[in-house]
């Protein structure tokens, strides 16, 4: 998934973040401890915080307020979301693939269990 680089450009101080979402800034230091939410640094070692940052951060608090999983159950599934959207933009990749083997040769065969796939021009 390819955002625009405004999106990912970090802009936003912890005090700005925490007054936009209505949370303490301790919390944000604690997503950051436990690796949820990682802002860039400035020279200064000062957190900056982008748009997407802040989205992430609105998906922790959904998770933990409303659905009322913990942290580490929060961790799990902002990994396996970066998975699955891996796994998405490889599928993508491979569909293009075969679809210029398809307009290259005659047939293609697949192996799937134990059914071929044959598949003519």
């Amino acid at each position: 998934m390819s955002f625009d680089k405004a999106y990912c450009e970090p802009v936003y101080l912890i005090s700005e973040v925490a007054s936009i979402l209505d949370i303490h800034p301790q919390t944000l230091r604690q997503y950051e401890r436990e690796g949820l939410v990682l802002p860039s640094r400035t020279s200064g070692k000062i957190r900056q915080y982008s748009q997407e940052n802040i989205d992430t951060i609105k998906s922790i608090l959904v998770l933990t307020r409303v659905d009322g999983i913990n942290l580490a159950g929060v961790s799990k599934i902002l990994d396996l979301e970066k998975k699955v959207l891996d796994l998405e933009s490889k599928v993508e990749e491979y569909e293009v693939k075969i679809k210029t083997n398809l307009s290259n040769s005659k047939a293609l065969v697949v192996k799937k269990n134990q059914f071929e796939i044959i598949v003519f021009e």
